[in-house]
């Protein structure tokens, strides 16, 4: 992998608040600005990406398909949502009489 130098400026408050975290989440600052920009990068790629489907979406048949469904017939028992397991309930502590 090739790597190379870029001078960065950023603002005294926002360096002073990056090294906090840096130091914090045991990490160097330009571990944190890699991996940063990797998720900003990734973001915008994935915006792009969801444009670019929408673009080429049929509205209309996606609404068709949608309008059929489950007509005529009878849910299946994996269609039902399992049910969650009941959380234990601590016994209320009463307060001794004064």
């Amino acid at each position: 992998m090739r790597k190379s130098n870029f001078a960065l400026r950023l603002q005294p408050s926002l360096l002073e608040e990056l090294r906090g975290v840096t130091e914090a989440e045991d990490t160097t600052l330009n571990q944190f600005i890699n991996v940063a920009v990797a998720e900003k990068l990734a973001a915008l790629r994935t915006e792009a990406y969801f444009r670019e489907r929408a673009a080429r979406a049929d509205l209309p048949g996606a609404l068709k398909v949608l309008e059929r469904l489950g007509v005529g017939n009878v849910p299946l028992p994996s269609d039902r949502l399992p049910v969650p397991p009941q959380k234990k309930r601590r016994a209320k502590r009463r307060r001794p009489a004064k």
